[in-house]
């Protein structure tokens, strides 16, 4: 490979860059080899490796260099200022919309705090109730067999139902919980949904 094909390959490879860097690049490489001269260009070619190699490092240092020191860029400045009026102008319809969005959450969530509460409630009156009908229960066995019997069975049928529903409402309160508390998270987020 002579100078001519490496300038070549190197070009080819370059012109991703903008044109300063392009330039930039380019007359390093040219400089390097008129240094050089042409008796030694095949030990320039060498010391500076393929072509791919050396446009690849280019690349590389450029985007180093241009992330440490990032060049104003007038059409930002000019979108930044458009997002702020707008979002002075949005203010008095945004805000008082997510305020109502707000409450709306806020009243959904006591709604479901209130219902899992009462059902929990009722689950554990029952179970409560279902007490002093087992112990009632062996009482009127010695003064009315049928009545004692049958209230025993209503007692131990309303223990296991109460239980039972306890259970059910703790198990669907936690489930409730942690789907408000997902729910929130996405919110947080910015509408992801995650779940561990």
């Amino acid at each position: 490979m002579n100078r001519t094909e490496y300038m070549e390959h190197l070009q080819r490879r370059l012109r991703r860059l903008p044109k300063e860097d392009y330039d930039r690049a380019i007359a390093y490489f040219t400089e390097y080899f008129e240094e050089a001269g042409p008796e030694r260009e095949a030990q320039a070619i060498e010391d500076l490796g393929s072509p791919e190699l050396a446009a690849d490092q280019i690349v590389r240092d450029f985007a180093v260099e241009n992330a440490a020191s990032p060049t104003k860029n007038v059409k930002k400045g000019f979108s930044a200022l458009w997002i702020g009026i707008l979002a002075v102008f949005a203010a008095p319809v945004a805000l008082p919309l997510s305020l109502a969005f707000g409450a709306v959450l806020l009243a959904f969530v006591l709604v479901v705090i209130t219902l899992l509460l009462s059902v929990f409630l009722i689950a554990v009156s029952i179970t409560i109730s279902a007490i002093p009908c087992v112990l009632v229960s062996f009482w009127l066995l010695f003064t009315s067999f049928a009545d004692g019997l049958t209230t025993l069975g209503l007692g131990l049928v309303l223990l296991g139902v109460g239980i039972l529903m306890t259970m059910v409402s703790l198990f669907f309160t936690k489930w409730c919980l942690h789907g408000l508390t997902l729910l929130f998270g996405s919110i947080v987020k910015g509408g992801r949904y995650y779940e561990k």
